[in-house]
């Protein structure tokens, strides 16, 4: 359990009260604070990701990786599928050097499994591998949290908003294949708010990965998710680095549990 300072004096334990609480509608709880925040800016436009050609200023290994990871984390390639060399060569239009240079980072990443004269298949998500990176997550996530109250959601304030409205909307609709970018995006944005460049550049991968294990089971835990983003936001907003970081690790720590469950589901008896 990850403990808070008291001495944040803008805050009493009511600030602490949890996440269903507020869902419910709990004194003090103002769903249009978000929105008048949101309204700041037009509309934003969030783009997937998509692969991504070698260019003159990216080394070939890296953009073969980049664009291999971008199919692994939009669902193109799944589990299982073959990666072979020849294959992502002709692609690329690269020579079989880079390619292998790309297959030993995303298997750094977790990403691929390369097995001796068998070659290489996208990995599926290891539990043990999930439940320690949502971990590490949930002590960075806190304290990029608490960090982007401090600043009141700093430059990025209006669109942490906007995307939460857009999150909550294509919740509603059901709209299922808008929301993993949008996931990610809200907590890239958490994360940009703290104003800690080292903090942010640890969470990008981090993120990503995590957002590619729930990826699959997305359905399962969207409504819950959305309205503990838009909890964390008003708190981000309102300037309650205490709040903001109880909010915050009761949301991940919902994660591993659903994390917890997906194991033993995929756990023969």
């Amino acid at each position: 359990m990850i403990h808070f300072s008291p001495s944040h004096h803008d805050l009493d334990l009511a600030c602490c009260r949890s996440i269903e609480e507020q869902r419910r509608g709990a004194p003090g709880y103002d769903p249009l604070a978000v929105r008048q925040h949101a309204d700041l800016i037009a509309p934003i436009t969030l783009t997937t990701v998509t692969p991504s050609q070698p260019t003159p200023r990216t080394a070939p290994g890296t953009a073969v990786a980049d664009a291999v990871r971008a199919d692994i984390l939009t669902g193109r390639l799944s589990p299982g599928d073959r990666l072979r060399e020849v294959d992502l060569a002709e692609r690329f239009g690269v020579s079989r050097v880079p390619v292998r240079e790309a297959l030993s980072q995303l298997q750094s990443e977790g990403f691929v499994t390369l097995v001796r004269y068998r070659g290489a298949t996208v990995s599926a998500p290891s539990g043990s591998a999930a439940r320690e990176l949502v971990q590490i997550r949930r002590g960075l996530e806190v304290l990029a949290a608490q960090l982007a109250a401090h600043a009141k959601g700093g430059p990025v304030a209006a669109e942490l908003a906007r995307v939460v409205e857009l999150g909550r909307s294509a919740d509603l609709s059901q709209a299922h294949e808008e929301l993993p970018p949008l996931i990610l995006r809200f907590h890239t944005l958490v994360a940009e708010a703290s104003g800690n460049q080292q903090l942010g550049a640890m969470l990008e991968q981090i993120l990503e990965r995590v957002s590619w294990i729930f990826g699959q089971r997305l359905e399962s835990r969207t409504h819950i998710s959305w309205s503990d983003h838009a909890a964390i936001a008003q708190a981000i907003l309102n300037g309650s680095p205490v709040q903001a970081g109880y909010l915050m690790d009761e949301h991940i720590a919902r994660d591993e549990e659903l994390l917890a469950d997906l194991n033993a589901e995929a756990t023969p008896d």
